[in-house]
């Protein structure tokens, strides 16, 4: 597909975007949440009364005010003991967990009644790490564990195994908790109009939030229309229902006039969702030529303070432990424990950064004791291309792929044999600064799990020669509105700008399942691929009863039907108007699909000081098609740069009462800016998947996943340390300055 100025860019560059926050809807109040100071504690008092007294104020609500308020959906098994309330009862559980909300004219009235709120809470000792809560003495839940799932993949690797190898690597890592961050915070807006509710959402999966607000209301699904304007990225922090909007919703239907809330950056540090958060044991064994023998991961996994979406989440490290490796035997562990902190969510990669990582840090350490170069080691171990499609010891069943032409790619592009002279070099200089260079083969899931492998798509030509696309996927950023247009316009042969997509709007589709996990090419893209070929034979249909054809003896051709013997065509304006609508709507289902590729990094340490300055990052990522490159390019450099920050400058740090230590926003929880991103050289290689027409496997979160352990391997290899436990991300100065001593 040739490369296609984005739709989107004119508007969102000239501030023309419409985003929930910029709707105005006449006698809307806008909602604001008294929050706790605290990480955990017992509720006394949330006296609103003060608050109703306030100008401009319209409502003051504590959970002893709304009796009927509903809990979260999807607590685990249905406990009733570990409900999560949308407004706290009596425990609170994560520092700014909300205890009561505010409705005011605007938002600046609203936040001086929220200020009048008399709150009293007892503290209670907080955990705020996996390891601190496993333990149970200090209980999120009366009575219960704070472990709220145990999960294997693989088998258990006999004692054997380790005797024979000749060389047993074992080290211990911790996946620091992150921020997803997106431009946009959280939004939702809520419009009663008769017997219906419309519902204004920056959000990834607007069906299932349909749906989940249907149930909790108690309202048909159907009586709901869930809209998704602009969104500011979302990384996965905005696909589900979260308490705010459970409250929003509940109040705009009992008062009959809109509610909204548009989370602020001081709330989104707070109470927004978290990712990674693990603390991970591994084993890896070798035989004297560095052929791997075995490999074990355990994972303690910090999930927040409610068992919900995320408590599952974990056992996709599970599942992809294997890596692009041909490892005899693999055995991952899971515990997913309760913290007083926010819940821990998807984020770009969800699962697979977090296995990933620990694997090629491990394989670094094996490499040096086994004294053969990183590159040779992983070459030896690479899943060959003939093996495709590959069972994985932990059950996953991988595509396709050529993980040496990608690991080829990357240390040609990267210059590798350059640089390891240059290495070499500076090691014989004393007063030179030291260079690392770091490797990392990732492979990855993208599509989704069993039970979310489909999606509804539909595709409709008018009478006027329009096409209307349908999804339902929702973009946050991924340029849905010029790729999914230009690839049906592909397909029926006329040009792009005919076709004009339809998608975060509930009452456009009986269902979809949303946009996140990689999923919106492969699934959606594949779906209206299918659904645009169906629409050309059922064009050829009628065309050919019109005709008195058999249907063999029409052809499709830059967007009409012809006889094969004939020079008469019909485009598809004449043949509606003459046939009547002509519009295909398909659920479609495709199977999961592995991308994958090698990200490499150089390095230069300052030993004296801990800096790290990052010399050179290159990706080489595989996604099957790239539908657009371009956009495929934007994406994979957007998330080299998140992964940039997981490795050098983010993480969540606590206090000692466990309330995160936020006070001075973004002063604190470094992201990094233009300033920082060094020279990034992006790759592809192209092994189209086999489980669709349309060959695309996801793009997008490759970055997360490959570019951190790649830079903590060159500092590691710059430092020549054995002990990689003595690197935990963020690799701050201290950090390093303390492992280079």
């Amino acid at each position: 597909m040739d490369r296609w100025l984005r739709r989107e860019d004119e508007r969102l560059l000239t501030g023309a975007g419409r985003f929930v926050a910029d709707l105005r809807v006449p006698g809307c109040l806008d909602a604001v949440f008294v929050r706790s100071e605290v990480a955990h504690g017992v509720l006394r008092e949330a006296d609103c009364s003060a608050a109703r007294e306030t100008p401009g104020v319209a409502g003051a609500w504590s959970a002893a005010d709304l009796p009927g308020l509903p809990p979260m959906p999807d607590t685990r098994q249905g406990e009733a003991t570990r409900e999560w309330p949308s407004l706290v009862k009596s425990r609170v559980r994560y520092p700014g967990e909300a205890l009561a909300v505010v409705l005011g004219d605007d938002r600046y009235r609203a936040e001086d009644g929220a200020a009048r709120v008399r709150v009293r809470i007892d503290p209670l000792p907080a955990v705020v790490t996996a390891e601190e809560a496993a333990g149970d003495e200090v209980r999120l839940f009366d009575g219960l564990s704070n472990v709220a799932l145990h999960g294997e993949a693989g088998q258990p690797i006999d004692d054997e195994v380790w005797e024979r190898a000749a060389v047993v690597v074992e080290s211990d890592y911790r996946q620091q908790l992150l921020m997803p961050s997106p431009m946009e915070c959280r939004t939702i807006l809520c419009v009663p109009e008769g017997d219906r509710l419309t519902v204004w959402s920056g959000h990834q999966a607007p069906h299932r939030l349909r749906s989940d607000l249907a149930g909790l209301l108690g309202r048909p699904e159907k009586s709901i229309r869930v809209v998704v304007p602009d969104t500011g990225g979302a990384f996965g922090s905005k696909s589900a229902v979260f308490p705010e909007f459970i409250v929003v919703a509940w109040l705009a239907e009992r008062l009959g006039r809109p509610v909204r809330w548009i989370e602020d950056r001081r709330e989104s540090l707070l109470v927004a969702t978290r990712g990674r958060g693990q603390d991970q044991h591994v084993r890896l064994a070798a035989d004297a030529d560095g052929r791997l023998l075995a490999y074990e991961l355990t994972v303690e996994a910090d999930v927040g303070a409610y068992p919900h979406l995320g408590v599952a989440f974990p056992m996709q490290t599970a599942w992809m432990a294997t890596g692009p490796y041909t490892t005899p035997q693999v055995h991952a562990t899971v515990r997913s424990v309760l913290t007083n902190t926010m819940m821990t969510y998807p984020y770009r990669g969800a699962g697979r950064p977090e296995a990933t990582s620990p694997l090629e840090r491990t394989m670094d350490v094996l490499a040096r004791r086994l004294d053969l170069d990183p590159a040779e080691l992983r070459r030896r171990n690479l899943i060959p291309p003939e093996q495709f499609p590959y069972r994985t010891p932990t059950g996953r069943v991988y595509d396709s792929g050529d993980h040496l032409a990608a690991l080829d790619l990357a240390l040609r592009t990267l210059d590798y044999d350059g640089w390891r002279a240059e290495q070499a070099r500076r090691r014989a200089d004393p007063g030179a600064l030291p260079v690392g260079v770091g490797l990392s083969c990732y492979v990855e899931r993208s599509g989704g799990e069993r039970g979310s492998l489909h999606d509804y798509v539909g595709v409709e030509a008018g009478e006027d020669g329009g096409v209307v696309a349908r999804c339902g996927a929702s973009s946050s950023g991924q340029s849905h509105a010029t790729v999914f247009p230009a690839l049906v316009a592909e397909t029926l042969g006329v040009d792009p700008a005919r076709v004009r997509l339809v998608e975060g709007d509930t009452d456009e589709l009986p269902g979809g399942v949303g946009s996140f996990g990689s999923r919106s090419a492969q699934i959606d893209g594949a779906g209206l691929q299918h659904a645009a070929t169906l629409l050309i034979e059922e064009a050829r249909e009628r065309a050919a009863r019109m005709w008195d054809l058999p249907v063999e003896e029409t052809a499709w051709s830059d967007g009409a039907v012809h006889p094969v013997r004939g020079t008469a065509a019909m485009g598809l304006s004449e043949l509606v108007k003459r046939t009547g609508p002509l519009r295909i709507d398909e659920r479609y289902e495709a199977d999961m699909a592995f991308p994958f590729g090698t990200h490499a990094a150089v390095v230069e340490v300052d030993p004296d000081l801990g800096t790290v300055r990052v010399l050179r990052l290159v990706a080489v990522d595989d996604c099957g098609r790239a539908l657009d490159p371009a956009v495929v390019r934007g994406q994979a450099f957007g998330s080299v740069v998140q992964g940039l920050g997981q490795a050098l400058y983010e993480g969540v740090p606590f206090g000692d009462d466990g309330v995160p230590l936020l006070g001075n926003g973004l002063l604190d929880y470094l992201l990094p800016t233009y300033a920082e991103i060094p020279p990034i050289e992006l790759g592809e290689t192209r092994t189209p998947t086999p489980r669709t027409p349309l060959g695309a496997k996801g793009a997008g979160e490759s970055g997360c996943i490959g570019t951190p352990p790649a830079i903590v391997n060159a500092v590691a290899d710059a430092l020549r340390l054995d002990h990689p436990d003595r690197l935990q991300m963020p690799l701050t100065p201290d950090v390093v300055w303390r492992a280079a001593a």
